[in-house]
């Protein structure tokens, strides 16, 4: 069977040319929503993905549409090689795994995906480099006990002031006064 998926990020945003892509391309089921692709709890592409059989075919028009990035796009490439189905996507047809260059696909997937975690680490290092070139302080004082433990061993709660702390965490935030727990 041919499923179809579409999405937008909002609700003023419009479906109807996806869908009639979709419809074009010959997809007699098609899931829809509307909804931010940063959002991973997406219901329509669940149910989708849930009711997959062997030998289905998934489309949709672009990556961006199924995915929010090549790691989301890798575990929802997975997830319908594995019920036995396939991925076509209209404006990229390099991304078909019902052809006979799937494990390509995959791997190169697979290989945007580790890139992307790359670069990740990487800027995310150079950033904390930057901040603590500034002075800015990252992280907890890693001599305190609640580095380790939850807000609870300061005795924290929402509203709560310090002189309402129980003793033993009026005394840590005595002896660690940097402590980001001591609110």
């Amino acid at each position: 069977m041919k499923y179809g998926y579409a999405r937008v990020s909002t609700e003023a945003q419009d479906l109807t040319a996806q869908i009639d892509r979709l419809q074009t391309a010959g997809c007699q089921r098609i899931f829809f929503e509307k909804q931010s692709g940063k959002d991973a709890n997406r219901p329509q592409l669940k149910r989708l993905l849930r009711g997959l059989k062997a030998g289905d075919v998934v489309y949709a028009v672009v990556s961006d549409r199924v995915a929010r990035d090549p790691f989301d796009l890798l575990s929802i490439l997975r997830t319908v090689t594995a019920a036995g189905a396939g991925l076509r996507l209209l404006d990229e047809p390099f991304i078909d795994t019902t052809s006979e260059m799937s494990d390509l696909v995959l791997f190169l997937v697979g290989w945007a995906a580790k890139w992307q975690r790359r670069r990740i680490l990487q800027n995310t290092a150079n950033g904390r480099a930057r901040a603590m070139a500034m002075g800015v302080n990252l992280g907890a004082n890693r001599n305190c006990p609640c580095s380790n433990v939850s807000k609870r061993w300061h005795g924290w709660q929402p509203g709560r002031r310090k002189a309402q702390w129980p003793a033993r965490s009026r005394l840590a935030a005595a002896r660690f006064p940097d402590c980001r727990r001591n609110i």
